[in-house]
């Protein structure tokens, strides 16, 4: 592979320049450093860790919450000539020996692994004898216990500083407040000087509220001049997303349920032709979207007021990565705010936490 970051940028991603702080990150990371990244959804983070791993000898170590959106960023690079591969546990047998053996003699230039495959002791083992060029733990959010996509083996990866100590670290996210930032940096062991921290501003959203007067009269007037565009359409309960999804397919678009009830083998599928797909709106609960990188989502509508505020931009973030005008709809009620009230007094989450 090319040694310089600027060649890779345009002759294996097709790019003519860095955008915002990209530059400064990856000859950050480059030099060995360690890095918390927060930049907006489609601002370009994958690149942060991805150019310097070519650039860098060994293999680039990537951690990543989901298999289905591993796979499909790996495609992605071997479109581009890049020797990517994912281990998860949809490999078995000769071909997991074989991405061993590619491992051990440092024929690849980016590992995808899930947290889960990745603290399994004979894989870190195995791991510690390879050459890795950096390690990157991407939606490094869920790290933190407060967060809204808390993950407990994410936590674990504080393991990793001790058993990588000259492996730089760069943990990448689209969302995090103060606290959630402050708890990313301490317990990846990643120091704050290293922080990389841009803006949220997404100009080319349109970000739309209303009250709910009836529900599905107002979804259906936001959704009818939007006909044959992809977007989703986002709910609090998994009876919700099939009621919304059955009433639109009546109402003449194309409506697929998502949520953590369904089995994982017909959740994939949805995500799969929502990702492929033109004009297919998905309906899901928040079990949906981490990481889903399809850059024409046009729109984003609420039928229900989300978590918290990190958790609206992460998920209206989710629209218009392509740079092109999107637009949002959040619809709230009473019931809402008095059912969100209720979920943060019965969470275990300190005073302090739940006035925030």
């Amino acid at each position: 592979m090319l040694a310089d970051p600027r060649s890779i940028l345009k002759s294996v991603f097709g790019y003519d320049s860095f955008r915002g702080r990209q530059r400064d990150i990856i000859e950050h990371v480059t030099s060995g450093h360690h890095a918390f990244v927060l930049m907006p959804t489609g601002g370009g983070k994958s690149l942060c860790y991805q150019i310097p791993a070519l650039v860098r000898p060994g293999i680039g170590l990537v951690i990543s919450p989901l298999i289905a959106l591993m796979e499909d960023q790996v495609a992605a690079l071997r479109q581009a000539g890049v020797k990517a591969a994912a281990l998860n546990s949809r490999l078995w047998g000769a071909e997991k020996d074989l991405l061993w053996r590619d491992i051990a003699e440092s024929e690849l230039d980016l590992l995808y692994m899930a947290p889960e495959t990745l603290l399994k002791g004979e894989n870190l083992d195995r791991l510690k004898s390879a050459q890795l060029s950096l390690i990157a733990i991407d939606e490094a959010h869920c790290v933190s216990q407060w967060g809204h996509d808390f993950r407990p083996e994410y936590r674990a990866l504080s393991c990793l500083a001790d058993l990588f100590p000259r492996v730089p670290r760069i943990a990448l996210t689209a969302t995090a407040d103060a606290p959630t930032r402050a708890e990313i940096v301490e317990h990846l062991n990643i120091g704050a000087q290293n922080s990389f921290i841009s803006g949220f501003d997404r100009p080319n959203i349109r970000y739309g509220v209303a009250e709910k007067t009836s529900t599905m009269q107002q979804m259906l007037r936001f959704l009818e001049p939007r006909k044959g565009e992809s977007g989703i359409v986002y709910c609090l309960s998994k009876r919700k997303t099939e009621d919304i999804a059955a009433t639109l397919n009546a109402h003449g678009f194309t409506a697929l349920p998502y949520h953590a009830g369904m089995e994982m083998k017909a959740r994939e599928a949805n995500q799969r032709r929502f990702q492929h797909e033109q004009g297919l709106i998905m309906v899901a609960t928040i079990a949906f979207g981490m990481g889903i990188d399809k850059p024409d989502v046009r729109f984003v509508l609420h039928a229900d007021l989300p978590a918290s505020v990190e958790a609206f931009y992460q998920e209206t973030g989710r629209a218009g990565r392509d740079g092109l005008p999107a637009e949002t709809l959040m619809l709230y009620g009473a019931e809402d705010i008095a059912l969100r009230r209720r979920f943060i007094d019965e969470s275990e989450a300190s005073d302090a936490r739940k006035r925030t």
